[in-house]
């Protein structure tokens, strides 16, 4: 019986309840100091659901929080021959975690980490179909390996309408950042206490005392006194915690020799494992036999082939509680016996008294096996136990760097920066010191600092290994690009002359773009293929050559305005991701989409694209990337005239989209009538350092409008000329437009508009289109050719209405009365989709393409249960009632450069 905790049963009861009664999932983690009773409340909420199998649990252990994914294995090796339903990608991510890598498959091993997630998630749901709710009890979650609490919290932050319930425990200021709802575990009140320790045969004075010393803490009310004596109490008491741990040592302390060095065994081997416990214990002279004290006493509990400690603590009290030279024996024995590589390595490391270089060998080799199952947390911190073992400074700086560099892929920024730095105070090797360098890099583009970044690659690169220069040197002439640190791209194109794609951008930052526009629209081309399409003919289209060529192909195609072919290859890389269930590359590349998305017109998809992007962050552990996500739909706030969403937007916009915040805010001031505001952020613009990016040139447009409004043309001629040879340099037929209407705008003159209203007619970019044809319809009007002014005009008002465009929306209606027109004509009607939310718009264009909902679910990293509550809450919003009528409504099946093949 639980005492004083109606509450918490009710939280926990009300989560089983919805899960039950409505398929509504469900996570919580119960927070709260050692002995509070957390793994009682989740004990006793579990238990009515366990004769039928609805239970599954894990409970972290210490002794394994080294060993990759040996949390996750526990959780589901119970239900292993489910493996099979799941989709090939997620069943062959959890197979490699959940069974040993052979050599053959370790090289190869090259999955996303995050699949695992997924199939986790897919395979909870599917157990869930089964029947009751699904719960998942996660105790001592602050001992899980980092590789398991990594899984389990990317499946329970995407849980949604599964009738799954994941419950964690933990101790206070441990297992943090979840992300999940929290629950702390308050002590008890004394009246619960007292009832509590009511049930111990004792006298009236030791009840009492054992309550004040107890304070609330459930554990301590239940040992205290156990050994018959209390602790003499000091002017300083102790904590709780420690007063519990001393009256399990003092219980301890007075058991046979035999007794408590089996007590000790069992707590350095730390998984329970009684084959691996009593062969190193036969070598000590002692036996299962020496047990029976510590049984009798409920220390421990013995089941078939598992040694128990009732409590950690207890474990805590029998290792803690040993002198120092029988805890290394004792390591040492179990090494000896261990028939497990990574149980031997982490027992001759607890045995090592100073560096050996035999032993960090070990470590290291268990490291790569981490690795090799995604494990990167696990083998960074293997990595770093080598280094500490290992006698030279050199190939203990190496492996220092390795344990930086996989500390980074498990987005951990600061811990890897430190590392880096150790790492670096132990060697002179160039090459060494390039990678670390390299990982600096990373941290400090993570960070919000590109330009720096882009100097450490391109300072670094010349010494870097024969197949890292290269990559260097790219990476750093895109940073640099992107932060106008233009020295860095251009030292990147001298150092690599060959390469075609940092010769051209080279090219762009110093103003020459007849020679920068070809050489990279001829790479975009080859990267598209002969039929265009983004994808490429296999086998290249699934290699991390091809990868790589597709993502640097959808930039540089936005960096040359090819509109097209950006969202071409955004959206097959895209495709490709959710594919083969690269999740954590996804964020960046739906960045890339919907950049494109935006400037195609598709701004509800572009939303939907960026709202799956920050989830993706957030369940992936990289929550910093949200802001820099959310920056890229700060162009859709200014064209909709939204101020108060573009400044929260830009508010906390990192310096690499410093220029799309500034841009936007200008767009914003252009469209809002205060264009002496705009002409003046347009100005700091195009004499900035980024003046040359692709950002600046387009806010050409707009800076000769503004000048233009404001009786200042001459200031805008500058930035017209670049603009002007870019437009003509890449042939794209919007932009060739748009330098025809600021060339009528500055020369007052008709012609232009003409030749950039037909150009319109066949190329990109609605927004830019209606723009050009608002400034035709004024000049038109301006003319006195008011019946020829009401063309362009309402074709205007006709795409601003359909973008929400309202400030420009509202100038086109006023031009249209301007000429007479009596009233605009009726307003559209309002987009359908706009009834959806982001995942909803998402799942119901791939249902209407006739993809099935495990498809959508493998597709979009969802459950397929997830997948049907987002059909049935889109349905009513759609006016229909079923998929079939999905493919009647037009707007869904447009084509949306989502990159999810049919």
């Amino acid at each position: 019986m639980l005492y004083g905790r109606k509450d918490e049963q009710a939280r926990l009861t009300s989560l089983l309840s919805e899960a039950r009664d409505h398929r509504r999932s469900g996570a919580l983690v119960l927070r709260g100091e050692a002995g509070i009773g957390k793994s009682a409340l989740l004990g006793e909420i579990a238990a009515p659901l366990e004769p039928g199998g609805r239970v599954l649990r894990v409970t972290g252990i210490e002794a394994e929080s080294g060993i990759a994914f040996a949390g996750l294995t526990q959780l589901l090796w119970p239900v292993r021959d489910r493996l099979d339903g799941l989709p090939p990608p997620q069943a062959a991510a959890l197979r490699a975690a959940l069974e040993p890598l052979d050599e053959g498959s370790r090289a190869t091993s090259n999955r996303d980490p995050f699949t695992t997630g997924l199939a986790v998630l897919t395979l909870l749901a599917d157990l869930s179909d089964d029947g009751d709710p699904l719960v998942c009890v996660v105790d001592d979650a602050q001992w899980l390996d980092r590789a398991t609490a990594e899984v389990l919290l990317f499946a329970a932050r995407r849980l949604a309408a599964e009738g799954v319930v994941m419950l964690f425990a933990a101790r206070d200021d441990t297992f943090t950042g979840t992300g999940l709802p929290e629950l702390r575990l308050e002590r008890l009140h004394r009246h619960d206490a007292e009832r509590l320790v009511a049930s111990r045969d004792l006298a009236p004075a030791v009840r009492a005392r054992i309550v004040r010393e107890a304070a609330g803490n459930p554990l301590a009310l239940q040992e205290l006194g156990a050994s018959g004596v209390f602790r003499p109490e000091g002017p300083d008491p102790l904590p709780v915690a420690d007063r519990v741990l001393g009256s399990f040592r003092d219980q301890i302390g007075r058991l046979p020799e035999g007794t408590r060095l089996m007590l000790l065994i069992a707590a350095a081997e730390g998984r329970g494992h009684m084959p691996s416990q009593l062969r190193a214990a036969g070598s000590l002279g002692v036996s299962l036999a020496d047990l029976e004290a510590a049984e009798r006493a409920r220390l421990v509990e013995v089941t078939g082939r598992t040694i128990a400690f009732r409590h950690p603590l207890i474990r805590a009290a029998s290792y803690h509680g040993a002198a120092a030279a029988r805890r290394i024996a004792v390591h040492q024995a179990l090494a000896d016996s261990a028939d497990d590589p990574d149980c031997r390595a982490r027992h001759r490391a607890a045995a090592a008294l100073g560096p050996d270089e035999d032993v960090a060998a070990e470590l290291r080799d268990a490291a790569e096996r981490a690795r090799c199952r995604m494990g990167y947390a696990t083998a960074a911190a293997l990595y770093r136990q080598a280094a500490d073992l290992t006698p030279g400074p050199e190939v203990r700086a190496t492996r220092l760097g390795a344990a930086a560099s996989l500390t980074l892929q498990a987005g951990r920024l600061d811990e890897a920066d430190d590392l880096a730095v150790q790492a670096e105070k132990l060697t002179q090797d160039p090459a060494e010191r390039a990678r670390l360098a390299r990982v600096h890099a990373m941290v400090e583009y993570e960070r919000g600092e590109p330009r720096a970044a882009a100097r450490m690659l391109v300072d670094h690169a010349a010494d870097a290994a024969p197949d890292e220069h290269a990559a260097m040197l790219r990476t750093g002439a895109v940073y640099g690009w992107m932060s106008g640190e233009l020295p860095a791209v251009l030292r990147a194109a001298e150092l690599l002359p060959g390469d075609r794609a940092l010769q051209g951008l080279a090219a762009l930052a110093g103003g020459d773009h007849a020679a920068g526009v070809p050489l990279l629209a001829e790479l975009v081309a080859e990267t598209r293929g002969p039929a265009g399409g983004g994808m490429l003919p296999t086998p290249r289209e699934s290699s991390e050559n091809a990868r790589g060529d597709r993502v640097l192909g959808a930039q540089l195609a936005l960096d040359i305005g090819a509109d097209e072919a950006a969202l071409e290859l955004a959206a097959a890389e895209v495709a490709h991701c959710r594919r083969h269930g690269l999740i954590g590359a996804l964020p960046n590349v739906l960045q890339s989409l919907a950049q494109a998305q935006i400037a195609a017109g598709l701004h509800a998809d572009a939303e939907a694209t960026v709202a799956e992007a920050i989830a993706l962050a957030r369940d992936t552990g990289r929550p910093h990337r949200e802001d820099c996500l959310s920056a890229v739909l700060s162009r859709i706030a200014a064209i909709e005239g939204d101020e108060p969403r573009l400044r929260s937007l830009v508010a906390k916009a990192p310096a690499p989209h410093g220029s799309l915040a500034d841009n936007a805010l200008a767009l914003l001031d252009l469209g809002l009538g205060r264009y002496d505001d705009a002409l003046r952020r347009l100005d700091e613009i195009a004499n900035g350092p980024r003046r040359y990016s692709t950002g600046s040139l387009l806010s050409a447009a707009d800076q000769v409008e503004a000048a233009v409004r404001s009786g200042q043309p001459d200031l805008a001629r500058p930035a017209f000329a670049r603009f002007r040879a870019w437009a003509e340099a890449g042939g794209q037929p919007w932009a060739l437009a748009v330098a025809l209407h600021c060339e009528a705008l500055l020369d007052d003159s008709e012609e232009p508009y003409e030749r950039a209203v037909r150009l319109h007619e066949q190329s990109t970019r609605p927004f830019e289109r209606a723009r050009t044809e608002l400034l035709y319809g004024e000049w038109l009007r301006r003319a006195r050719r008011r019946s020829d002014a009401r063309v362009p005009l309402r074709s205007a008002m006709e795409i601003f209405e359909r973008l929400r465009a309202t400030p420009w929306l509202e100038r086109a209606r006023a031009e249209l009365r301007a000429t007479g027109e009596s009233g605009t004509s009726a307003p559209t009607a309002p987009d359908v989709l706009d009834r959806l939310t982001p995942q909803e718009l998402q799942v119901v264009r791939l249902a209407a393409s006739g993809t099935s909902s495990r498809e959508i679910a493998a597709q979009l990293f969802l459950s397929p249960r997830t997948v049907e509550y987002h059909l049935y809450k889109a349905y009513p919003k759609l006016g229909i009632s079923s998929r079939k009528e999905l493919s009647r409504l037009a707007d869904v099946t447009t084509a949306s450069g989502q990159g999810i093949p049919r």
